[in-house]
Parts: C-alpha cells; sequence; structure tokens
C-alpha cells in the first residue's frame, strides 16, 4: 500500500474546462497539474501575483504527499480518486496541454472512476478555482469510503513513465516565418481583454492567420474556399471546387475554445459531401490535423507561439501537393 497521511488532506484538482479539458492526461502519465506554467517554477519567495492568485501556491506548498485528490471535470463531477505521490515538480513537457501551460506538477497515483461519479448537488461549488481543499462532509466522506473499499491495489501501483520533453523547433520554415511573428506578436494582445476587448471572432482568425498560412504553404487564392458549402475553409487541389477536388477541411473556432470539439461538427459537414477528407481544427494559434484514413486519429500538430519539432509534420502534411507546378506556370 501506498503511504497515506494518518489525516489526509482532501483536494479538488480541476481537469479543465468543458471546451478544453486534460484530465485525460493526467490519467495516462499519472500527474496532476495546474497553470499558469510560463511564469517558471514556483518558488517561496515568488508572490501569488506571478501565478494569477494562490492556487499555484496551494498546490505547491500546501499539498503533501498521501494527501488525497479528487480530478473534478464539473461543479459536482469527479473522474478519478488520487493519492500525492511526489513532492511539487516543475515538468516543462507539459507546456503545452491543449493550449494551456501547466507545467505545475505532482505524481499521482489514480484511480479512474468507472464512469464519473455525480454528487447530489453542486459540492465545489458554483464556480470551482482550479485547485483547493476541501472541507465538505459529504465529499470528505466519499473519498474515505472509496480508499476503504477494494479494489486498491492501484494505492501502490507503479507510476506510468512521464512524456520526455519535446525540443522545440531550432529554425521556422522560411515560408511560414511572417505568419509566425504575427502570431507571437499577436497572441498576448488578443487574450488581454482589458487592453483589446473581446477576444477575436472565428473569422477574424481565419482573415488573419489561417488563410495566410495556406497561401503561405503554397495554395492559390482560388483553391481557398471561405464559407464553402457552410465549411470555415476547404483546399481544393484542382478547379472546379467540388467535393472531389477537395483536400482537407478546417474548422475554426474563437481563440480560447476547445478546437480539439470542432472534429464532430467537421465529420458532420463531410458527410453532407459525401467524401472522407483529413480535418484540421484550428483556433488560428493552434492547428490539429486528424486523418480520415485512419478513423480521425490526431495526426500532427502545431502551435503557432510555441513550436516544436514535431509541428513540421503538420507543416508537410498542409502544404499544396502541386506547389512546384503552380509556381512554374507562374514564372
Amino acid at each position: 500500500m501506498a503511504t497515506l497521511n494518518p489525516n489526509p488532506s482532501i483536494w479538488q484538482l480541476a481537469g479543465g474546462p468543458a471546451a478544453r479539458p486534460y484530465a485525460d492526461v493526467f490519467l495516462k502519465h499519472g500527474v496532476g497539474l495546474i497553470g499558469p506554467g510560463d511564469a517558471g517554477p514556483w518558488k517561496p519567495e515568488r508572490g501569488d501575483d506571478d501565478f494569477d492568485g494562490g492556487f499555484v501556491r496551494r498546490f505547491s506548498s500546501e499539498m503533501e504527499i498521501g494527501d488525497v485528490v479528487l480530478l473534478r471535470t464539473g461543479i459536482a463531477t469527479i473522474a478519478a480518486v488520487g493519492i500525492v505521490a511526489s513532492e511539487y515538480l516543475y515538468l516543462n513537457q507539459f507546456d503545452d496541454v491543449n493550449g494551456w501551460d501547466l507545467q505545475h506538477a505532482r505524481r499521482i497515483r489514480w484511480s479512474k472512476l468507472p464512469q464519473d461519479y455525480t454528487f447530489g448537488s453542486p459540492v465545489f461549488g458554483a464556480n470551482p478555482t482550479r485547485c483547493s481543499r476541501i472541507w465538505n462532509e459529504e465529499v470528505i466522506d466519499y473519498a474515505e469510503r472509496f480508499l476503504k473499499s477494494p479494489p486498491n491495489h492501484w494505492q501502490a501501483a507503479p507510476l506510468p513513465d512521464l512524456p520526455p520533453e519535446e525540443p522545440g523547433l531550432d529554425s521556422v520554415p522560411k515560408e511560414i516565418e511572417g505568419i509566425v511573428a504575427k502570431a507571437q506578436d499577436l497572441a498576448g494582445l488578443f487574450w488581454d481583454r482589458r487592453n483589446f476587448g473581446d477576444h477575436p471572432t472565428e473569422d477574424e482568425l481565419v482573415a488573419h492567420f489561417v488563410v495566410p498560412l495556406l497561401e503561405r504553404l503554397g495554395w492559390p487564392p482560388e483553391r481557398i474556399g471561405v464559407k464553402w458549402r457552410r465549411i470555415d475553409v476547404a483546399a481544393f487541389t484542382a478547379l472546379p471546387r467540388t467535393p472531389e477536388s477537395c483536400r482537407f477541411i478546417i474548422e475554426a473556432k474563437r481563440l480560447g475554445q476547445g478546437v480539439e470539439g470542432a472534429l464532430e461538427q467537421a465529420k458532420g459537414y463531410l458527410e453532407s459531401l459525401g467524401v472522407l477528407r483529413d480535418v484540421i481544427v484550428t483556433d488560428g494559434i493552434r492547428y490539429r490535423m486528424y486523418a480520415s484514413d485512419h478513423g480521425f486519429v490526431p495526426v500532427a500538430y502545431a502551435n503557432l507561439i510555441r513550436l516544436k519539432r514535431s509541428a513540421l509534420e503538420l507543416f508537410e502534411r498542409m502544404k499544396n501537393a502541386s506547389i512546384s507546378r503552380y509556381q512554374g506556370a507562374e514564372s
């Protein structure tokens, strides 16, 4: 059995908002994560203002090995129960989890529930914080009973391996340097409601980032369909623009929305077209591609403000296969 505190504290840890969840990452890698992490590791001498409040401090300094953590997925719902298995860690391999910077970490042995458990009332509050200690008697009673109930082999199970830290991209491909620079210049401003206002709409993001990115990757304007048959963006290998000549489609969401949730909407558009094509979902900054010939599994990803070497795979897949012929015709 893993060591439990004689009187362990009970904590709730958010598994991400509904639009951009990351609970599956916690379970897969045996971690609990919290952000913002880009400000660097937490240290006692650093103030709460560096981390948008006291959540990181409590997670890093007040949580103890052997404490119990509930993986919260709603105001009254949990997906797993865990036991803290490490001191505070700063793990840079989690700098981009669905677009979140979540480098503040603890190793946690999780027991995933067969299905999410919902308490009878919003026990975590109407607007739960990302991490907090639990004082609600109903929740504490549930956690204590769960720990004493078999099977309990998970409490001493080996922790899964952590993913390796992916190296950053040494050199941005020359053809997209301008788009990447623009994203890095503007992303912070877009998030600043006080100085910018509402986040840009998906149409703005398509105009400022998606279409220019496609053009830089070799797609001529006449082969880029915007709002073509209700699809945000479609790339065509030839004219006329028909379902058969469509190579892939792009579904855009507002900045901050869960782009991964746009896949089902895009698949619906493909069904109406009667063709199978790859899908890219994006918020203008993050791009994730799903391969239609493999059951729409994710095959490539890039974050323009946090480029990793693997992003090259996405750009290669997005390039116009006929770019050399097109450029030759223009010369």
